[in-house]
């Protein structure tokens, strides 16, 4: 039996853009992707910790280091550059190896979605 379990997470991140005019997709720094296992065209889980929103979209690679949260197209209109969002992606993998599974949860700070240091 295969199970959809959590496999990645960037936790409470700020949204630092929100591009309405892009043809979709959320616009994430290349260096939190990296530290939470995120490739890019990966699916991903969306939720708006301030007023609520789920919706899902697809990663495109950011510029490294910038710290870059940005809503594109549709989705735009989910957020306001500002509010804290949690970024989620699952995996499908089969019951016995999900038991034993670790995702990979980064929490940068929510101000800049710096990386800690040594992270």
């Amino acid at each position: 039996m295969m199970i959809q379990v959590l496999k990645s997470k960037l936790h409470c991140v700020r949204v630092t853009e929100a591009n309405l005019n892009y043809m979709g997709s959320i616009t994430i720094d290349e260096e939190l992707m990296d530290a939470a296992n995120l490739i890019a065209g990966e699916k991903v889980q969306i939720v708006n910790n301030n007023n609520g929103e789920r919706f899902e979209t697809y990663v495109i690679k950011g510029e490294r280091g910038s710290g870059c949260i940005c809503l594109n197209g549709a989705a735009a209109r989910k957020v306001q550059v500002g509010d804290i969002c949690i970024i989620i992606s699952y995996a499908f993998m089969d019951f016995e190896e999900a038991k034993v599974f670790t995702p990979t949860v980064v929490f940068p700070d929510s101000e800049t979605n710096k990386l800690p240091q040594g992270a």
